[in-house]
């Protein structure tokens, strides 16, 4: 794919990987649609990447919004060319004692947002001329179960699962889908699950850079699935003792 021109949707646009995403395909000439429910952070973002990034401030666990939202922003001559569903929550602890709206959070926003916004461009982009591209971002902890992370673990597993299913539903349609499972970045996701970054972990524009890789392979290549994790994930300090 040749990315200038092209026009990208971006869930968990404000932050993390999500802004570093919005800032590489800019840097390759796209228009981006970043999504997040933060308004204020949105505009951060906007001010520093330019007028290329839209700000959307939009609940991907709002079934009615997202549809509102696609079907008055697209249609047969302005068309969503990549698809990045990459909003996700996180909440850990031993399942007796993992609080009930956690859960449901996690569920809501990790699956369920990725299929609302999903339904809705999948047919925008089947009436597309080019080849599209929806980038699934899980997580390692969607191919590898662990304690304390039975809900975070469910969703990403089912990330993994509607991503393997819907590659093979909408591959002659001229449609790729790539799930992403990477291991730890140094985002400020590790601050809202109560753990720390540290120097070993990967960074966004790391991760960003094999993303542009992956959406720049030619229209018959495929790359399905990426896995990334830090060589040797532990702190610094811990190395020296």
């Amino acid at each position: 794919m040749d990315i200038n021109s092209k026009v990208a949707i971006v869930t968990g646009a404000s932050s993390g990987i999500g802004a570093a995403f919005s800032e590489a395909l800019i840097e390759k000439g796209a228009h981006v649609y970043g999504l997040a429910r933060s308004t204020d952070k949105l505009e951060k973002v906007r001010q520093r990447l330019g007028d290329s990034f839209e700000p959307v401030s939009l609940d991907v666990t709002d079934h009615e919004a997202i549809e509102s939202w696609t079907d008055s922003t697209f249609d047969d001559v302005h068309a969503p060319d990549i698809l990045v569903n990459n909003a996700g929550v996180a909440a850990f602890g031993q399942v007796e004692e993992l609080d009930i709206d956690d859960w449901d959070a996690m569920i809501n926003t990790n699956i369920s947002g990725v299929f609302y916004l999903t339904r809705c461009i999948v047919p925008l982009m089947k009436e597309n001329e080019n080849h599209c591209h929806i980038v699934n971002i899980a997580s390692i902890a969607g191919m590898l179960g662990n304690p304390n992370l039975t809900g975070y673990n469910a969703s990403k597993f089912g990330v993994r699962g509607f991503t393997e299913a819907l590659f093979k539903e909408v591959r002659y349609d001229k449609i790729k889908v790539t799930g992403f499972y990477p291991g730890s970045i140094a985002t400020e996701f590790f601050d809202k699950v109560g753990s720390e970054t540290h120097a070993n972990m990967m960074k966004p524009e790391e991760v960003a850079d094999v993303f542009i890789n992956v959406l720049e392979t030619p229209d018959n290549f495929l790359i399905n699935q990426v896995v990334m994790r830090p060589l040797n994930p532990k702190p610094p300090e811990e190395l020296d003792e």
